[in-house]
């Protein structure tokens, strides 16, 4: 099933820390992995869905494959945005689109996409994702917002 993306995606909204960033001050290339994976999180959290409950469930979700391109910096104490939205919903996996916008003027600094696998928590092999979640997920496609960049 294929996202019609007519809303705004799912978008959270970050500080860079000194933490964030290299001896150049810029932000280290693999630290808008972890912005992107906070805002997958946080956007199955939006949709009423915490990891740790998964957990209990014996499901996961991890990151099969991974894409990005960077275009831009972020520096140390910029904001920014970290969208993540749904464009395809499969019986055990999702292809999540992201990006991440410094917030002063919207400039595209890495975007990626990123196949998730939902996975028994037991033994790591391959499940359905539960119909509950599906629906909310598929409800959510395109549509999820929880902060949009500009606000």
């Amino acid at each position: 099933m294929r996202a019609q993306n007519e809303a705004q995606p799912f978008a959270l909204k970050c500080r860079v820390y000194y933490e964030d960033t290299d001896a150049g001050g810029i932000v280290y290339y693999v630290n808008y992995l972890k912005f992107m994976e906070r805002a997958r999180t946080e956007c199955l959290r939006n949709l009423g869905f915490a990891q740790s409950q998964l957990v209990g469930e014996n499901l996961l979700f991890v990151v099969h494959s991974a894409e990005a391109r960077y275009h831009a910096p972020a520096r140390l104490d910029d904001e920014i945005f970290v969208t993540a939205e749904v464009m395809e919903l499969n019986r055990a996996s999702l292809r999540f689109r992201q990006q991440v916008r410094r917030a002063t003027d919207e400039a595209l600094l890495c975007e990626g996409q990123f196949v998730v696998a939902c996975v028994r928590a037991d033994n790591l092999k391959p499940r359905a994702i539960p119909e509950a979640l599906r629906a909310a997920f598929a409800a959510g496609m395109g549509t999820v917002t929880a902060g949009s960049v500009g606000e």
